[in-house]
């Protein structure tokens, strides 16, 4: 029966890893997408500090310089605001858990590379041997994944968006041609 017949086990393991293939594509982007949120919630969160300690400092100084209570009152006020953003921040470590998403997507790099390898080399490949590095990937994947913080709602939303909106990891030919050396491209390529 031909690998390529909807009914052979070919198409049905050909199947199985071009869906474990998306599915592990999808979880790497969900990772990207929160490291990318993580570190920007981290900035801003920086950035309010700084804000917040330069109000306060000026609400000090004023209120020494002008005895206005008002002042005081609201300098007392951002200063337990800066406080309470101190705390959170203290608790809460946005880019060590950013680092550890990093991490997990770099790993699902490796991984995603070798799936691409398995369904480049299928057609060549006997059964047992496409089995045999399904298995192994599949091992490999579900090790990563037992020691990756998981992703989440938005992030899986924000990985959507990109893969089927925004196309974020695939590329045109002309695309591929253009990053490539001009020795290499298939565009210059004479067809035999």
């Amino acid at each position: 029966m031909d690998r390529n017949s909807q009914d052979s086990q070919g198409y049905k393991l050909e199947s199985q890893i071009r869906e474990a293939y998306g599915r592990l594509v999808y979880t790497y982007t969900c990772h990207n997408k929160i490291v990318q949120r993580l570190l920007t919630q981290n900035n801003n969160l920086k950035v309010m500090q700084i804000v917040l300690s330069a109000l306060t400092t000026g609400s000090f100084l004023t209120s020494i310089i002008t005895h206005e209570k008002a002042v005081s009152i609201i300098g007392a006020i951002i200063s337990v605001t800066l406080l309470i953003l101190n705390a959170y921040t203290k608790n809460f470590d946005l880019v060590e858990t950013a680092q550890s998403h990093q991490k997990a997507a770099d790993a699902l790099w490796v991984i995603r590379e070798d799936y691409v390898s398995l369904l480049t080399d299928f057609e060549i490949l006997e059964m047992k041997d496409i089995m045999t590095r399904r298995d192994e990937l599949q091992n490999r994947t579900a090790e990563v994944y037992a020691q990756s913080p998981r992703t989440d709602g938005k992030s899986y939303k924000a990985a959507q968006k990109a893969l089927k909106n925004d196309e974020e990891q695939t590329f045109s030919e002309k695309e591929i041609d253009f990053m490539l050396p001009n020795s290499i491209r298939r565009s210059n390529r004479t067809i035999k």
